[in-house]
């Protein structure tokens, strides 16, 4: 009905126009579409690529600060127990340092763990802190440990 009101050319222009434009809202959407997909790639491996950044690491060195390498096993493959002897005494303690306080708390680095008097370092307590040494007990018995000086380089 419209066909005849308007003319046969008429109503094919309109009808190429209507398509015309049909198609450049679709174009416009599949675009939008390829450009969000493209952004959303793109920032995920952006994010990928931050994330392993983050997370890198130099190489790792083990410091067992005198204590027994967990990654050593202590079985041998033949079905034998190894027995790793530690001396006691002065040997399982290592003094790092001493914050001493003349009319207060004085503290103590001791196998890096941080230590005042009454405290236990192991099977050993901590008696006494003094500006150069350190006396812990042990089952009643004294022992004293002098600071290390420091070496020069």
């Amino acid at each position: 009905m419209l066909r005849n009101k308007i003319g046969n050319q008429e109503f094919k222009r309109r009808a190429y126009s209507v398509e015309r434009i049909g198609r450049d809202k679709l174009n416009t959407i599949r675009y939008t579409l390829y450009a969000k997909t493209f952004c959303s790639l793109l920032f995920a491996l952006c994010s990928l690529l931050f994330a392993l950044s983050c997370f890198a690491q130099e190489e790792f060195i083990y410091d067992s600060k005198g204590k027994r390498n967990p990654f050593i096993p202590l079985v041998t493959s033949d079905g034998r127990l190894l027995k790793l002897d530690k001396e006691e005494g002065k040997a399982s303690l290592l003094i790092e340092g001493v914050i001493y306080g003349e009319h207060g708390l004085s503290y103590a680095i001791v196998n890096g763990t941080v230590v005042k008097i009454g405290d236990k370092i192991g099977d050993y307590q901590v008696l006494k802190i003094e500006k150069k040494r350190i006396v812990f007990i042990k089952e009643g018995q004294p022992l004293e440990i002098e600071l290390a000086k420091e070496e020069e380089k």
